[in-house]
């Protein structure tokens, strides 16, 4: 299998090059919303579950109104979800005081913690890569920069993201090399990947010049981001922001969750 094609790094320019009501709203209003989602989101104590509910609403409206496959999404969150597992799988063993009963049965604060981790990180990580998706590096890039982060960090963020292209191509190429000249990459020990990574540095390294030199030859030279769809600060983009984060303030002060349940339960 491809590096490239395993770590799918292509399929966001892809997306982003779609056309819908989310791509069309301008990168800013995007990017200030979905800020004010993550920091509200992990605001909340370490025990909250039910609280976190109504913050699934912000992720599955970017999926769906971008026509974001949620099966991308979701074999992304698989690719990162050990780190948030490594993180918080200790929680049970530490705070076993019970802090939830249903029934005889009791809940330690522990496992709660370690479920309310798990939930914020699904819902910070989709939200972060639907923006992306629905937006593009480019857009998003350039939008941070008229945000008023400084360009060349900005540029830096671009490049980090583009050249990770690089290092997939040549790492592909590698590999395919390697298996066409062995009898199979399981007939090979690990002594042979330490050379291969320092090759890999030094190929990616000889083809970002090339990149780079290509770049200056047309007209890059003050890490200026140039973005093909150029969007103003309209009245939607003013009314997507102002909504989305009134509605993250409410369902902050209050727990929406246990006022629906108890609606319908009386």
């Amino acid at each position: 299998m491809k590096i490239g094609n395993w770590i799918e790094i292509d399929r966001l320019d892809e997306l982003s090059r779609q056309d819908t009501p989310m791509h069309r709203l301008d990168a800013r209003s995007k990017t200030l919303a979905t800020i004010a989602f993550i920091v509200i989101v992990m605001s909340f104590p370490r025990h909250e579950i039910s609280a976190l509910m109504p913050f699934l609403i912000y992720p599955f409206a970017l999926i769906s109104i971008g026509r974001i496959p949620f099966g991308f999404i979701f074999r992304k969150i698989l690719v990162a979800a050990p780190f948030a597992v490594v993180i918080g799988i200790f929680n049970p063993f530490f705070d076993r005081q019970p802090a939830l009963f249903a029934g005889s049965f009791a809940i330690s604060g522990g496992w709660l913690s370690f479920f309310s981790i798990m939930i914020r990180f699904g819902l910070t990580v989709s939200a972060a890569l639907a923006l992306a998706a629905c937006t593009g590096m480019y857009g998003l890039c350039g939008g941070l920069e008229r945000l008023g982060l400084p360009r060349i960090f900005a540029a830096q963020l671009l490049f980090l993201y583009r050249y990770l292209f690089v290092i997939a191509d040549e790492g592909s190429r590698m590999m395919r090399s390697l298996e066409l000249r062995s009898a199979g990459l399981s007939s090979l020990g690990f002594r042979v990947y330490g050379p291969l990574v320092g090759h890999l540095f030094l190929r990616s390294l000889a083809r970002s010049e090339r990149i780079y030199q290509a770049m200056v030859a047309r007209g890059f030279s003050t890490g200026e981001i140039k973005i093909m769809r150029e969007t103003g600060f309209c009245l939607k983009d003013w009314a997507f922001l102002t909504c989305w984060t009134a509605f993250f303030i409410v369902a902050r002060i209050w727990n929406l969750a246990d006022y629906v349940g108890k609606l319908f339960t009386g």
